[in-house]
């Protein structure tokens, strides 16, 4: 049985239009984040597409340790709940940390598990208890089929509400690739798979310090996996990538979301009505 999670008002899932997740990699500030959260949630309501935003509080995985992680947990939080209030949109954080699940579960409506994090059984199963939407974002190091191990430890753990991010597998050093087979295995699974755009045309480490990137691909693997038939696209954006503090290099510019929106939103009615 293929199931469907409901988030706010809408789901994702079976035969639910594609969502987007979507936002700067990292909280830069509150005005920053505010904006980008409303100009986001606008372009989806004009598009039609429902909307989830991201940014994280703590990006604790960065290349180097002179890497901007965000403003921590207190601030971002704050943030992210202001957000919410003024903005009436559901929002997704990274955490890292079994610590900070009991606070972050206050404020978020889906609790990420960062790649590096997706077999840290303690963690997920705690992420699981906390019977928030858990979105695991597959680790480059993992095959499709390994992520039915994963789902296991967090539907054991009495929660049902799981998303699978697929994000590229690791192709030599400092590259990923996508390979679009793991879309539809781990759909097989039942449960809603999203692709995450951005982050499959990273180069992790590939500026010695920090990660490189390769935006101009985003579009035409945004558009393959809506044709391949994904729940949900996750993209990191920024009305200015390059002056980004993180992850600048794969996020796209805000000016084109509209744009690769009505393209993938064309693609998934067509897959969803075939």
């Amino acid at each position: 049985m293929f199931r469907e999670v409901r988030i706010k008002n809408f789901k994702i899932g079976g035969d639910n239009p594609i969502v987007l997740i979507a936002g700067p990699c990292v909280i830069e500030s509150e005005a920053h984040a505010l904006y980008h959260a409303e100009a986001i949630r606008d372009i989806c309501e004009k598009s039609g597409v429902n909307f989830i935003f991201k940014s994280s509080y703590d990006k604790a995985n960065r290349s180097s340790m002179k890497s901007y992680r965000g403003p921590g947990i207190d601030k971002g939080l704050r943030i992210l709940s202001k957000i919410k209030k003024r903005l009436g949109v559901a929002v997704l954080t990274d955490v890292h940390c079994r610590s900070e699940l009991a606070r972050a579960k206050e404020v978020a409506d889906i609790i990420q598990i960062p790649a590096f994090l997706c077999r840290q059984t303690d963690f997920i199963i705690a992420a699981a208890k906390t019977k928030k939407i858990v979105n695991i974002k597959k680790g480059q190091f993992l095959s499709p089929w390994d992520v039915e191990n994963v789902i296991e430890k967090i539907s054991r753990s009495g929660n049902k509400n799981i998303i699978i991010t697929e994000r590229g597998v690791m192709f030599g050093y400092n590259n990923l690739v996508t390979d679009f087979r793991s879309l539809q295995i781990m759909r097989g699974f039942g449960y809603p798979v999203v692709y995450d755009a951005t982050h499959s045309v990273q180069l992790p480490g590939g500026r010695g310090c920090a990660s490189g990137g390769e935006r101009e691909f985003v579009r035409g693997l945004s558009r393959a996996a809506a044709a391949m038939g994904c729940d949900g696209l996750f993209l990191e954006v920024h009305k200015d990538p390059d002056k980004a503090p993180c992850d600048g290099p794969n996020m796209i510019k805000l000016g084109k979301l509209g744009e690769l929106l009505s393209e993938v939103k064309k693609i998934d009615r067509i897959v969803k009505l075939s």
